[in-house]
């Protein structure tokens, strides 16, 4: 096997580190080889707030994901997540000299660095410039305009920054390993590499990725990034409001959301209880079904409500012909596809990652998809880029300056 074709997606959570190791195929389709998991500590809503240990939860994770597909990783592609993560929309645009009618390469990254001319705060690096659409003279809809004649070039992009020095963190936890980091990537826009399909991004889909501490969305229209955010609350909230509210202790509480837990109010028998029995420092307990159940449903009500929010300052959402759709850890608790269509009005479902093939448990599983996303990303991003310069770039973008 070329170590070409090997990919390694590696996602930093707050609730564990999973690292992806994946296998491009000549048809375009990926195998996945293993995947490594390790409980997360130093990580606090997707941040990295304790950088020592975290590299070692990154590491354990790094060596877990080796044993299991028998390869060595030596490079990974790293998904960023918190809610310094910020975006917008913007045109660029870039008119050809008198000389030249013919549109070429460099007039379309002049128009991407056109569009990037616009005040962020200045602690924060761009992270990805996504196009939506291209216009020549005028012209709507312009797929790829290279070789087209016009004298006025311009591009709609959306545009994904944040702190420079919190994604300068997380690549240095990796770079300390030491492996060679190719790339950073927002995640949800990694899951929606392998929740959605291209025709589903064409009719209109949002994405909501709900992990341990961050729930981070992305909504595509007519096949293009229009929103996309990240709120730094996630399932472990839900889990300290269970643990505050029934007052068990937290791991108690993580055990029962994932065993016990259900989004849905009303489907308890009167009195219904679940024991909760004893353990070492722990003297056992019976909980209320329904408590239970309305503490999940209160808090995930909360995030969608955020969510729904920073949605409707744009009109997007009206767009969605496809519906919502929901991935990461914290989706597979019953009955959440039902509250975010009460929330939010459209039809929404659960989903996992499509068309792999190899570890059947971790492409199913929708708290992978990041981390299997970050793999497909990849392989759209080496199909676009032959030579292989991937780490001097990312030095380049957030150590050196240069954006």
């Amino acid at each position: 096997m070329a170590s070409s074709d090997l990919m390694v997606g590696l996602e930093i959570g707050t609730s564990k580190i999973c690292v992806v190791v994946g296998e491009g195929r000549p048809d375009g389709t990926i195998k996945i080889l293993g995947v490594g998991q390790a409980p997360s500590r130093g990580v606090r809503k997707g941040e990295i707030v304790d950088f020592e240990t975290a590299m070692k939860c990154v590491h354990e994770a790094v060596v877990d994901a080796e044993q299991k597909s028998d390869v060595m990783i030596r490079s990974v592609y790293v998904g960023v997540a918190g809610s310094h993560i910020q975006s917008f929309n913007n045109r660029g645009s870039v008119s050809l000299p008198e000389d030249r009618d013919e549109i070429d390469d460099q007039d379309i990254e002049d128009v991407k660095i056109n569009a990037r001319e616009v005040m962020i705060p200045a602690q924060n690096a761009f992270l990805h410039s996504i196009i939506q659409h291209y216009h020549v003279d005028g012209q709507n809809g312009v797929l790829s305009p290279v070789g087209m004649l016009g004298q006025k070039l311009e591009a709609d992009f959306h545009i994904i920054h944040g702190v420079r020095t919190r994604i300068q963190n997380t690549i240095r936890c990796v770079k300390e390993l030491p492996l060679e980091v190719e790339d950073v990537v927002f995640t949800a826009l990694a899951s929606a590499q392998v929740v959605l399909t291209q025709h589903q991004k064409d009719l209109g889909a949002l994405v909501i990725d709900i992990g341990g501490g961050t729930t981070d969305y992305i909504l595509y229209v007519d096949g293009a990034v229009k929103q996309s955010g990240c709120l730094a609350v996630g399932g472990d909230h839900i889990t300290n409001d269970i643990s505050m509210g029934l007052r068990i202790p937290m791991t108690r509480a993580e055990k029962l959301k994932i065993e016990e837990g259900s989004v849905t109010l009303g489907n308890c028998l009167p009195g219904e209880t679940v024991l909760l029995k004893d353990d070492s420092g722990f003297a056992g307990k019976e909980v209320d079904r329904e408590t239970l159940n309305t503490i999940i449903h209160l808090r995930l009500r909360e995030i969608f409500e955020l969510m729904k929010r920073q949605l409707d300052e744009q009109s997007f959402i009206n767009y969605i012909g496809e519906g919502i759709f929901i991935t990461g850890g914290c989706s597979q608790l019953h009955g959440i596809d039902h509250l975010a269509e009460q929330v939010f009005e459209v039809p929404a479902r659960v989903a996992h990652a499509q068309t792999m093939s190899g570890l059947t448990s971790a492409f199913e599983n929708p708290q992978f998809s990041a981390g299997i996303g970050l793999i497909k990303y990849a392989q759209a991003v080496q199909a676009d880029r032959p030579v292989r310069r991937g780490f001097r770039r990312l030095i380049g973008r957030f150590f050196n300056g240069m954006i």
